[in-house]
């Protein structure tokens, strides 16, 4: 399997990244971002490109991927919607447009988020992530939307969102409890990159993957 990775320098992108180099079928993982992982591995290829809005000087580089892994995403806090929109939107379909026109066979996951709104009538955050979502599933590509929750980074890997990082950092005493006493709501960044994987390889009976739904393909 030949995986594409967008956004492999966030906390769950670094997940689905160690998770396809560790996986023996995947042959081949090239990454798109505008910085380096600075991981090290025979069967990792990095583009470093900074405008996400036009991928067009690298397209000939994402054409004959199985997988799309798009993991790329900022946090809403403090942010214009505009702005929001253009990185939260604008950056997944201007990779998505033209992997669906390259190469239509792929599978495309693409990072949401729990409560995120198909209506677009919700809050600011939920309303652009709903956005993209429909905007997704209507291009000829297999498109799966991912909605995690919780998630618990594993392997050394920390969120780069200051907030977040106090925020598991203030719950990780208490994580044990959580995962025993809510088993079916917390995924970890090991978890959601395995998933990632299974579904790439056999599908899934929805499009719109809940974190129920991703545990259920583990």
């Amino acid at each position: 399997m030949k995986v594409l990775i967008f956004g492999a320098t966030g906390m769950v992108g670094q997940g689905v990244l160690l998770e396809c180099l560790r996986d023996p079928e995947v042959t081949e993982v090239v990454t798109v971002g505008r910085t380096p992982t600075r991981n090290a591995d025979p069967k990792l290829r990095e583009i470093v490109h900074q405008d996400l809005l036009d991928l067009s000087s690298i397209e000939a580089s994402l054409a004959g991927f199985d997988a799309c892994f798009f993991c790329l995403g900022v946090a809403s806090a403090g942010m214009k919607e505009a702005d929001y929109r253009r990185v939260t939107y604008g950056f997944t379909l201007a990779a998505a447009e033209p992997l669906a026109r390259l190469t239509p066979e792929m599978t495309f996951i693409y990072v949401s988020g729990s409560g995120t709104d198909s209506t677009e009538r919700g809050s600011m955050w939920a309303r652009v992530k709903g956005s993209t979502e429909n905007a997704l599933l209507r291009l000829p590509i297999k498109a799966f939307m991912f909605r995690p929750g919780f998630i618990q980074p594993l392997d050394g890997i920390r969120s780069k969102t200051p907030m977040y990082r106090f925020f598991y950092v203030a719950l990780a005493p208490v994580m044990p409890l959580l995962r025993k006493t809510l088993p079916g709501k917390i995924l970890t960044t090991r978890g959601i990159g395995q998933a990632m994987l299974a579904v790439a390889r056999h599908g899934y009976s929805k499009r719109i993957l809940e974190t129920e739904d991703i545990r259920a393909t583990l």
